[in-house]
C-alpha cells in the first residue's frame, strides 16, 4: 500500500516543496506567487475556483495560506513532467531568495 503524497511521488518536486515548507512565510508567499506564474506559462488553467465555491476544513500544511493552496493546486493540476520542471525552478527561486 502506497500512502505516499501527492508531490512525494517525484524526489524533485518532493524536495521543492520541503524547500517552500521550510521557508520563512514571506519567501513562501513570493514562491506561490512565481509557482502560479509559471504554471500559467506553462498554460495550466484551474479547473474550478475552490476558493470560492466553497468553505473547506484546512488539513494540509499549505492550506493556512489561499496563496499557497492555490499554488498546490497549479502543481498538482499539471502533468508530471512540467511538474516537475516548475519544481526545478522553484528550487532555484528559493535558492536565490534565501541568500538575499
Amino acid at each position: 500500500m502506497n500512502n505516499k503524497r501527492w508531490y512525494d511521488q517525484e524526489p524533485t518536486i518532493s524536495l521543492a516543496v520541503s524547500l517552500i515548507k521550510n521557508s520563512k512565510p514571506d519567501i513562501q508567499i513570493e514562491c506561490a506567487k512565481f509557482i502560479k506564474d509559471k504554471a500559467q506559462d506553462y498554460g495550466i488553467i484551474l479547473q474550478s475556483n475552490l476558493f470560492g465555491a466553497f468553505n473547506y476544513v484546512m488539513h494540509r500544511w499549505y492550506d493556512s495560506d489561499e496563496q499557497l493552496a492555490e499554488a498546490f493546486c497549479y502543481l498538482k493540476e499539471a502533468d508530471e513532467e512540467t511538474r516537475k520542471q516548475i519544481a526545478i525552478s522553484v528550487i532555484a527561486f528559493l535558492e536565490k531568495a534565501e541568500t538575499l
